[in-house]
């Protein structure tokens, strides 16, 4: 759909891919722990101590194994010094977040990845699967861990926020609760067949010269049909019924909050070309309209901040020494991304769809972009 923006990138328990790995790779243990008494005894050397605990260094080693395996597009990044270091306060900060879980978390976060396994494991090849594994060092059990502690933390982080946070949040961004049937007019900078190119001064007169149409009484859905170049909404007379406000174009956006209803405003311009808009309707929300699931949104949103918070401003504090081995011949350079991969934490993966949820892009880290 056109204008509606690209979905921001979330902060996340796990990058999209991850979600996804982990919880294939989870179903293969069919969500039964493994008695930590009959694992192998860690005499590796201790590369971090915190307060309340140690980072050895074959758990770091497999934190490390495990992010390149969960995002392979930042594999280069993760034998740099400043991401290695990254990686060990997230091992640091899932630890502490998991030793205090309540029970109510634990059985949260096994619940999640239970919906999660069970939403992807036709998806997978078991024995592409088990080679990944073996490529990376690693097994079923060490990403089933690995997803535990990251959900369980999450599941922490959210029971700090309260309801009064919740609303405090709402209050703040009621606008994007706002609903909207607007139809539109787009006059693009170039057609959409693509056939036709226009320069900025191009496109402005015929939108002045369609919204002179409109205003002398022209069927506004047959002006849509006939000159739109927005493919989601042309064939319906530029119509979108019912849409939150927060999924268009800032510009979009706040023409849809501001303009008068039923009246045809000036031509507004986006990256995009110029639209001609007329909103039919708006409908705001109030804090007792939200349904439980946009308001676990929140929640999560708040947790996900809650969590960067407790890792610039606690974790640091806890470290009370680290020795972390350097990487020999380190690729230098690595993209800035590999951030987003080392430091996925809590929160929900990525919607790359633009039909995003009318919280996105707001409590969380990522920015919006235009689709």
């Amino acid at each position: 759909m056109w204008p509606i923006k690209k979905a921001a990138r979330k902060t996340a328990v796990l990058t999209a891919g991850a979600v996804l790995s982990i919880s294939l790779l989870a179903a293969c243990t069919n969500g039964k722990a493994t008695d930590t008494t009959q694992q192998q005894k860690d005499n590796s050397p201790v590369v971090a101590q915190y307060d309340g605990g140690t980072i050895t260094e074959n758990e770091f080693n497999k934190e490390v194994s495990m992010m390149k395996f969960l995002t392979p597009q930042y594999a280069q990044a993760f034998d740099q010094d400043q991401y290695r270091d990254l990686l060990l306060q997230q091992e640091v900060a899932y630890k502490s977040l998991a030793d205090q879980a309540s029970q109510a978390a634990k059985e949260a976060g096994a619940k999640q990845a239970d919906e999660q396994i069970k939403q992807l494991t036709s998806s997978v090849d078991p024995e592409q699967l088990q080679e990944m594994l073996k490529t990376s060092n690693l097994t079923e059990q060490d990403v089933k861990d690995y997803m535990t502690r990251a959900l369980t933390a999450s599941e922490v982080m959210k029971e700090k926020v309260t309801d009064a946070d919740v609303q405090k949040y709402f209050d703040s961004h009621k606008d994007e609760y706002t609903t909207a049937n607007v139809r539109h007019v787009l006059i693009g900078l170039q057609s959409a067949d693509g056939k036709t190119k226009r320069t900025d001064a191009e496109a402005l007169k015929l939108a002045k010269e369609i919204k002179a149409k409109l205003d002398g009484g022209a069927d506004f859905a047959e002006i849509a049909k006939k000159y739109s170049d927005d493919p989601g909404s042309k064939d319906k007379g530029g119509l979108y019924e019912n849409q939150p406000v927060s999924n268009w174009v800032e510009q979009f956006k706040e023409a849809t909050l501001k303009q008068k209803i039923g009246v045809i405003g000036n031509p507004v311009k986006t990256d995009y070309g110029y639209h001609i808009i007329k909103v039919e309707s708006r409908t705001e929300k109030s804090f007792a309209d939200l349904t439980t699931e946009e308001k676990d949104t929140i929640k999560s949103q708040l947790a996900s901040q809650n969590f960067s918070n407790y890792m610039a401003t606690e974790i640091p504090k806890m470290i009370k020494s680290k020795n972390l081995p350097k990487v020999e011949g380190a690729a230098e350079g690595a993209t800035d991304g590999a951030g987003a991969g080392a430091g996925a934490s809590t929160g929900t993966g990525t919607d790359a769809t633009g039909g995003s949820n009318a919280t996105e892009g707001t409590a969380t880290e990522g920015s919006s972009s235009s689709k």
